[in-house]
């Protein structure tokens, strides 16, 4: 007996989902001032990202709708490197 063709599983990401990646509908948004603009549409809140010249990043997406917030996911990234290699530092063997 054949065994099925399956497909090669999708390559995953590090780190939160971006962007056009986030695939629900609505999201909860918080903009890169922390102003809450409650649920609005993800393409909604992608549109004010880009026109802010910024990332939307997916914060929390095990709530629902999950919550995205308005940042430079290039500094964010960055400030998380740097945490993890303080943390590191600090830590004791």
């Amino acid at each position: 007996m054949r065994r099925p063709n399956r497909a090669p599983p999708a390559a995953t990401k590090d780190g939160p989902r971006t962007n056009d990646e986030i695939r629900n509908a609505q999201v909860q948004l918080i903009d890169q001032t922390g102003l809450n603009h409650g649920t609005v549409e993800t393409s909604t809140a992608v549109k004010m990202a880009m026109e802010a010249g910024m990332d939307l990043v997916e914060i929390s997406p095990n709530t629902s709708p999950p919550v995205c917030k308005i940042m430079d996911y290039g500094k964010f990234k960055y400030s998380a490197q740097k945490k993890a290699a303080e943390a590191r530092k600090k830590q004791k063997i």
